[in-house]
């Protein structure tokens, strides 16, 4: 069994991190005992990683991209979710519906949405009554100089379950109605939201240096897994994992949550650096109940609610 490599213990949560490729960890862990999954593997576009290739032949990419998927898909419950984020590039532009296709007979496609990371709003086109005083553009992206090719300002988060009939809690991530009068003519405005529907604007956060501040190549910020953990609904999110751990955003979301997390990492620089962000968003969390719903002992092994099978405890060296 794999042995933890870290463990970060908050006030609410533990995090667990693993140094390890995740088709092997993941085998090791006991089947419908996940509740989620937020990730964002490699894309296989050339993408400078510091230890992984990044540029297969496309049906060996698939091939693997079907394992993996296969093997997460085995320990989601049954109304569990897997957000996958997936990219592309204009000369690439089948590479995310290819990443899907390889999902497909694994878990069921529940929705597909687009995280946006930039737009560009016209004064004209909101009216009046939105209050813009000029045309406004937000959010940052990486220009193409071509004459061919749009600005690429968004990617996929496409949403797997394992029977498409996962429920959401839609109106966790919603957004308060223009029109007042719609609170009292449906009855599901009665909180004041509505659901966000499946364009999310999330920027990421301005920064100074690259190599200080972003030193992995392609990360996602902290909010994009915190929206799609508050969409699947938090009393539903007893345990969270990320296979592609990265800097750790998905860590760090559990964290500022409050959810139980294991993550899964081959390079072991970028897994110092997500354990501590993570160390660090939990030191920000307020003073709250100091009971966990499940986690791992010092020594790498379950206790309370396990995810190993029967007679494994993750923690040995064999």
């Amino acid at each position: 069994m794999v042995p933890a490599y870290r463990i970060v213990r908050t006030p609410r949560a533990t995090l667990t991190f693993y140094h390890a490729d995740c088709l092997t960890l993941l085998p090791q862990l006991a089947e419908q005992s996940v509740d989620a999954i937020v990730t964002s593997p490699p894309y296989n576009l050339g993408i400078q990683y510091r230890t992984y290739h990044d540029k297969l032949p496309r049906e060996d990419y698939l091939a693997w991209t079907g394992q993996w998927i296969a093997a997460a898909g085995r320990v989601l419950k049954t109304h569990g979710s897997l957000f996958l984020n997936v990219g592309a590039k204009p000369t690439d532009p089948w590479a995310a519906f290819d990443v899907a296709q390889a999902a497909r007979t694994h878990l069921h496609l529940q929705n597909t949405i687009h995280w946006v990371k930039s737009i560009a709003i016209d004064r004209q086109a909101v009216g009046e009554d939105v209050g813009l005083t000029r045309d406004l553009a937000v959010g940052h992206y990486k220009p193409i100089n071509s004459n061919r090719f749009l600005n690429d300002c968004h990617e996929f988060i496409f949403h797997f379950s394992p029977t498409a009939e996962t429920p959401l809690d839609r109106t966790a991530i919603g957004v308060p109605y223009q029109d007042q009068s719609n609170i009292g003519r449906w009855r599901a405005a009665a909180n004041g939201k509505r659901c966000r529907g499946n364009t999310w604007f999330i920027p990421y956060d301005t920064i100074k240096s690259r190599e200080k501040d972003r030193p992995h190549p392609a990360t996602f910020p902290a909010r994009l897994p915190e929206q799609c953990l508050r969409l699947h609904g938090l009393e539903r999110a007893g345990l969270v994992i990320d296979p592609f751990l990265g800097l750790g955003s998905t860590a760090v979301a559990c964290a500022r949550l409050g959810i139980d997390f294991i993550g899964i990492e081959l390079d072991e620089e970028y897994l110092k650096e997500a354990i501590a962000r993570a160390e660090t968003a939990g030191q920000q969390l307020p003073l709250g109940d100091e009971t966990h719903r499940s986690g791992i002992d010092d020594n790498g092994g379950m206790y309370e609610k396990s995810v190993w099978p029967a007679g494994g405890d993750g923690g040995s060296n064999d």
